[in-house]
């Protein structure tokens, strides 16, 4: 059976399964709907629930192009803590985290947004060490070779935005450019425009960025 056609057949279960866990029977114990090998209830914010089925499906798909060592280590899941990307790709992990959201779109979309995700591990893999641009050549070819030729760089599904008060400013003791934040700097950080132009892109103490109000 093709693969986009299996998770089809999953998807419209695991929305069944969710469906009855919405609308439960009066005087029947509230139970976790199971779906073989799918995370039938979208994970809480802030956690992370492997999908056997996903993972499955993206270790099905590297070894014909020569990543079997990738698909041996790769991990798929849903992250209830992203809220406006569909997903996300962690090569040094070589975790593919998903958007428990895209659950709303269709077995299509989780697709192909695996095989979005699964193509910066697929390219990353390819080059080693050598740093690649994230929607470069490289994860170009990936797409194509997953079948997901035409992708785009960015999704266009419509999920709801929060909007967050930025209330850190800082600023650089160089060229006086100042960067807000939501969340306070915990880590040296340097500004990159500086870096580049006078330490050849390299993390230089006499850029870093000072907080101002």
């Amino acid at each position: 059976m093709p693969l986009l056609k299996q998770l089809e057949l999953i998807f419209e279960r695991v929305r069944l399964a969710v469906a009855r866990q919405n609308s439960p029977v009066p005087g029947a114990s509230a139970r976790r709907p199971v779906s073989a090998g799918h995370s039938a209830v979208p994970p809480p914010r802030g956690s992370l629930a492997t999908d056997a089925l996903l993972q499955a499906s993206a270790r099905h798909l590297l070894p014909p192009l020569g990543a079997a060592a990738l698909a041996q280590k790769v991990r798929v899941a849903w992250n209830g803590r992203l809220r406006t990307c569909a997903g996300r790709a962690d090569s040094s992990r070589c975790l593919i985290s998903l958007n428990p959201r895209l659950l709303d779109h269709g077995a299509a979309e989780v697709d192909r947004t695996l095989r979005h995700e699964l193509a910066h591990l697929l390219a990353q893999f390819r080059a080693g060490r050598r740093r690649i641009l994230p929607h470069g050549p490289d994860w170009r070819r990936a797409c194509r070779d997953l079948d997901i030729a035409n992708e785009t760089r960015c999704h266009t599904l419509p999920f709801p935005v929060t909007r967050r008060r930025r209330c850190y400013y800082y600023r650089c003791p160089r060229c006086q450019l100042e960067f807000s934040r939501v969340r306070p700097i915990r880590r040296a950080l340097a500004c990159l425009a500086c870096c580049r132009k006078h330490n050849r892109g390299k993390f230089d103490a006499r850029f870093r960025l000072l907080r101002i109000r």
